[in-house]
């Protein structure tokens, strides 16, 4: 594995972190958000009961939803009818800690026997990875799986997969990679939470991807020496919700920070969100701050939530249920139990932001084709929730 040696923008960044000075001072900080104001006009109705700790969804041409289940389990609903589907030729599903089956997507182009991608931790407790598969559902079974990408290098542990899946306008797929975990885990010879600023490792990223899984044409730190060239983005601890805007294009992505510093960040290829060098948040045992809170040449987040939401699941709503809500930001949350509304202007900046109380975790939050948005509860015997005008 290339040793973050390699790469010395990471020792020019420390010293330009020690000698900036003043010069923090003169660069905009985020101004931390506890607890937004709830929002009115909305009510929440039960589409599906007992579905086995779901993870992501997807909908099908036909209105029907695929579901992910963590233990590796695939469903389909049909209004309130769920038909389990079965999924043939799977990898070693690793689903110690917070591995299992994770995202799901679907590539647009498809109207009938659907390319259908997963996102896994795959492997032992010794020895796993986030991979990306790819195959096809024929409207009863998934079959033809084969592993489309594997990231690199291995870890140890259940902690920080990320996994989150998004096509872009130009048919390229990102997916989010997790850091690796938490002090003292290692990956390789360092910290997995300094894998996020080697370029030689996938974790702490995200990848842009063709439909095949190699690397997008195009990726901006494909001639870097040493880089890996899926890399799109880096310095992220562990992005499990991310988001295509379908009008603007823009990127958006809800990223787990330690202790506090949850973000929001507008991503754009080729730049550094920072962690573990920039960050809100505090190491979980000696509760000091994990990095400085601006860095510059690194991206500042949009949004920062203190305390941790621990956001998961997010996207850009363009529904007509909702007009005074088109083009906002939804982020579901799993401690806060909620979902987070991050109102935006049509440049992309920040104008409000307010909280719909769900009263259980949140693990996604899609639009549905009908125009309202849904959502999916972190349980054992899990639930998919329909947000509807009051």
């Amino acid at each position: 594995m290339p040793s973050i040696e390699r790469f010395p923008t990471w020792r020019a960044v420390l010293a330009a972190t020690l000698l900036a000075g003043s010069t923090h001072s003169a660069l905009a900080q985020v101004e931390p958000v506890d607890q937004p104001p709830a929002a009115k006009g909305w009510k929440m109705e039960t589409v599906a009961e007992d579905l086995p700790q779901p993870w992501g969804m997807a909908w099908l041409p036909d209105g029907r939803i695929l579901v992910t289940g963590k233990q590796g389990t695939l469903h389909l609903l049909s209004g309130k009818q769920r038909q389990a589907i079965p999924i043939e030729g799977l990898p070693q599903l690793f689903t110690g800690g917070q591995g299992g089956l994770l995202d799901i997507a679907l590539h647009p182009a498809d109207k009938a026997n659907q390319r259908v991608y997963l996102t896994m931790a795959s492997g032992t407790a010794d020895e796993n990875r986030t991979v990306l598969v790819q195959g096809i559902f024929d409207g009863k079974r998934v079959h033809g799986v084969r592993t489309l990408f594997s990231v690199t290098p291995a870890k140890s542990g259940g902690q920080h997969f990320g996994s989150r899946l998004a096509w872009m306008k130009d048919g390229s797929l990102l997916m989010s990679i997790g850091d690796g975990g938490n002090p003292p885990q290692r990956v390789g010879n360092m910290l997995a939470r300094e894998q996020a600023q080697n370029l030689g490792s996938h974790h702490g990223s995200i990848l842009r991807l063709t439909a095949e899984g190699k690397p997008a044409p195009g990726n901006p730190l494909a001639s870097k020496q040493g880089a890996l060239p899926e890399i799109w983005s880096y310095g992220h601890r562990n992005i499990q919700g991310l988001a295509v805007d379908p009008v603007s294009g823009r990127v958006w992505a809800s990223e787990h920070g330690p202790r506090g510093g949850d973000e929001i960040n507008l991503v754009e290829g080729g730049k550094n969100y920072g962690w573990p060098l920039q960050s809100y948040g505090a190491d979980y045992k000696t509760r000091e701050p994990v990095g400085m809170k601006v860095v510059p040449g690194m991206v500042q987040p949009l949004v920062v939530w203190v305390p941790s939401p621990a956001p998961s699941g997010l996207v850009v709503y363009t529904g007509k249920a909702f007009p005074q809500w088109q083009g906002s930001l939804f982020s579901g949350s799993l401690a806060g139990e909620d979902i987070r509304r991050v109102a935006l202007d049509a440049d992309g900046k920040l104008i409000r932001q307010e909280k719909l109380d769900i009263g259980k975790r949140v693990r996604d939050v899609r639009q549905g084709p009908d125009g309202y948005l849904y959502a999916l509860t972190d349980e054992a015997s899990g639930k998919l929730l329909r947000i509807v005008p009051r």
